[in-house]
């Protein structure tokens, strides 16, 4: 068996494709993979296939240019009509790109709800299709509001009397901008119209790739989300020896990565004044925005890509973006946190993090040295230190292999999990 692992978006968004994949070929099976081709080499250095779709998406993140909502003034927003001329565009990418990298796959799996094309890509080639999120709240619910795109000052509502309609909205939005798009090229391929293009991503049936006790599906008697825990790249690296050597200098530090995300010009600064006020060391993770010491004071170190589960126990805390992957994995590894969300799922994740009492959630936006001593003072406090270490102990690593085996059984069956 084969499967096609599709994404468009960072490696929040790859990462998991790339656990499932691993899991895959323990069971004897295969995988490639349609991704960014930031994530290429890494991906083939594994050893699978890979078929890049669209541009790089770190060239397109300004290193030093602010995301923040706080930092940045009010956008202007597109019309309709362009949102339709870019989204025609992107859709075409991926049916020629999607396309080519399905074939002689035996099922695909789209992550991200920007795979407009991939389940028209399985139909056409007659293979199951499953859509997974990283988070709940991705995936419509009464029981949630959606996800919010990243707007200034933009927040998910909280008024559950509220998310019926904003998951309508949403739905026309989908519509409006992707469906002229989609539906062109399933005409081509003698497909059927797509009345609702949210509802054709999502699946009647989707995957969500979160782990249970942290993330939970809102509504246990739906049987209609299938929830296999997240899904965790097994990994046994070192880290390496400067950092060794600073962590058995001193205290446990405190850990602060943005991720893939761009960020304000002085974060950095913010981040250390922050650690510094509560007496504390400070690892900073140079990520895509390129973060840099302030100073050559030796309290604080830079590291690149890192193993988060052989560092985030040796941490005093982990102050993040609220990515899916960075909360997993520094809830995996009992670590408080603090979430300072920009956009999309993130909200969500700071919203656990703060209701589980494991951490502080820092208000949208850029953060000041003041507000991030208050949120890392509440994250470091000893209760918030034994919740994050008692969930730990109720929170599984096997969703991926549970998954994998679940592909296999579908494409055995003939498509029914």
């Amino acid at each position: 068996m084969r499967a096609l692992l599709s994404t468009i978006g960072s490696r929040g968004d790859v990462q998991p494709l790339v656990a499932l994949a691993l899991q895959l070929r323990a069971l004897g099976h295969d995988a490639r993979f349609c991704v960014p081709p930031d994530f290429r080499g890494w991906i083939e250095g594994l050893g699978f296939a890979v078929t890049p779709i669209g541009p790089e998406l770190r060239a397109l993140t300004a290193a030093k240019a602010p995301v923040a909502a706080a930092a940045l003034p009010p956008p202007v927003p597109l019309s309709v009509e362009r949102r339709k001329e870019l989204a025609a565009a992107s859709v075409a990418a991926q049916f020629a790109t999607i396309t080519a990298a399905a074939d002689g796959c035996d099922i695909v799996v789209g992550a991200t709800a920007l795979q407009i094309a991939a389940r028209s890509v399985a139909e056409i080639q007659g293979v199951p299709y499953v859509f997974v999120a990283y988070a709940p709240n991705v995936l419509p619910s009464s029981r949630h509001a959606p996800p919010v795109l990243g707007m200034a000052g933009e927040t998910p509502s909280t008024d559950a009397s509220e998310f019926d309609a904003l998951w309508a909205r949403s739905a026309v939005r989908f519509n409006e901008t992707f469906g002229d798009a989609l539906n062109a090229h399933r005409a081509t391929l003698g497909l059927a119209p797509v009345r609702e293009v949210g509802r054709h991503v999502y699946t009647d049936r989707p995957w969500l790739a979160a782990d249970a006790a942290l993330a939970p599906w809102p509504d246990e008697t739906d049987e209609s989300v299938f929830q296999s825990g997240a899904w965790i790249v097994p990994d046994d690296a070192p880290l390496d020896d400067a950092l060794e050597a600073f962590l058995a200098s001193g205290d446990p530090p405190v850990y602060f990565g943005f991720g893939s995300m761009r960020a304000p010009p002085d974060l950095a600064r913010v981040m250390i004044d922050a650690a510094r006020a509560q007496g504390r060391r400070a690892i900073v993770s140079r990520g895509w925005a390129d973060l840099a010491l302030v100073d050559d004071a030796g309290d604080t170190i830079a590291i690149g890509e890192v193993n988060q589960h052989a560092l985030f126990p040796r941490v005093a805390a982990v102050v993040h973006h609220g990515g899916a992957g960075t909360t997993t994995a520094a809830a995996l590894c009992g670590a408080p946190q603090v979430t300072i969300p920009q956009m999309y799922d993130q909200h969500f994740w700071a919203q656990r993090v703060a209701s589980l009492g494991i951490g502080a959630a820092h208000a949208p936006g850029a953060p000041s040295a003041e507000s991030l001593t208050r949120a890392l003072e509440h994250a470091l406090a000893p209760a918030a230190a034994g919740r994050a270490r008692t969930l730990a102990a109720g929170m599984r690593r096997d969703g991926a292999t549970i998954a994998a085996r679940r592909l296999v059984s579908m494409v055995a069956t003939g498509g029914r999990a």
